[in-house]
């Protein structure tokens, strides 16, 4: 792959269309010694948020009497002074904390991170109105003065989809159908957890049993639903069906969550006060999000990023 995108930037170059840079993901982090040898400066894109980051890059976590604390103890970060909750060890990573020094994958990881703060800024699908608290404290860890950049959101950059285009999928047109009632809940773990097949029945039943409608995006080729499961959640309406993209990437988690647990907390949710402040919070910062990406919100960060690199002021 390294050959084939040098070949690439060298077409370019040849062609006279220099790259005013090469904006690739944390895990490719080979691109910044290509990007070296062309003196073409590498932007890192990273799909966690500034906070999580700045988390994961923390001394605290790589300090090994951490191990020794309960899984309720508070890590106290000297980078996250404001920050208006407490971190505990049990809401960390267990691979920022327990990694093997026998670990390839922790060799890997630290090349990564050692060609992340090494390039010449990073980007986030974010954006400063919920992030700029904590910006400063992220670029404290990139060498040569690399700046981090929010730049989202970038979904609602998309203003040239055309609305009639998606009608026809039949999660559109179910939830088309929810309007007016008391909301429809989306489950959904990402690409880089699976779960155990008996995880995945707790959380149908639990679902079930809660009866609030729902759409829950499965990551699986293993796993099917219990028998009469879906008949079930049909006619009592409450789920859109299971959409099924290809499986994740991540560790299986042991620990299972049972059906009651997951219930009552989709209850409280939907239905509860701590639902309804979750609520308004989430509408609060939509609001945030379609601002900025109108002019003048923090998506000028975009303009800045371009100006900088346009004028080679890295």
């Amino acid at each position: 792959m390294k050959q084939s995108f040098e070949d690439v930037l060298r077409h370019m170059i040849h062609d006279g269309c220099n790259p005013i840079c090469v904006i690739s993901d944390f895990f490719l982090g080979w691109t910044l010694e290509s990007c070296r040898s062309f003196n073409i400066p590498r932007i890192v894109f990273h799909g966690m948020g500034v906070i999580s980051m700045v988390v994961c890059k923390s001394p605290p976590l790589h300090v090994p009497s951490i191990k020794d604390l309960s899984l309720l103890n508070p890590i106290e970060f000297s980078e996250l002074t404001n920050i208006p909750f407490t971190l505990k060890k049990c809401d960390i990573l267990e691979g920022l904390l327990d990694s093997d020094p026998n670990d390839p994958t922790l060799g890997i990881l630290l090349e990564l991170g050692e060609a992340d703060v090494n390039s010449g800024g990073v980007i986030f699908n974010s954006f400063e109105e919920i992030e700029g608290d904590y910006m400063a404290a992220l670029e404290s860890f990139y060498c040569n003065e690399g700046k981090a950049y929010c730049v989202g959101s970038a979904l609602l950059y998309d203003d040239q989809v055309d609305a009639e285009d998606h009608q026809s999928y039949s999660y559109i047109k179910w939830l088309d159908n929810q309007v007016g009632l008391s909301g429809v809940i989306y489950v959904s773990f990402g690409t880089q957890t699976h779960l155990s097949n008996d995880q995945m029945d707790e959380i149908a039943f639990g679902l079930e049993r809660a009866g609030h409608p729902f759409i829950w995006a499965v990551r699986s080729s293993s796993w099917a639903p219990p028998n009469g499961w879906n008949e079930r959640v049909k006619d009592k309406r409450v789920g859109a069906g299971l959409m099924v993209p290809q499986r994740g990437v991540g560790g299986e988690k042991i620990m299972t969550v049972n059906r009651g647990v997951i219930c009552e907390r989709v209850k409280e949710l939907m239905g509860g006060q701590k639902g309804r402040k979750v609520k308004e919070r989430a509408q609060e910062l939509g609001k945030m999000a379609r601002h900025a990406v109108e002019k003048g919100g923090s998506c000028k960060k975009l303009d800045e990023l371009i100006e900088r690199l346009s004028n080679k002021n890295m």
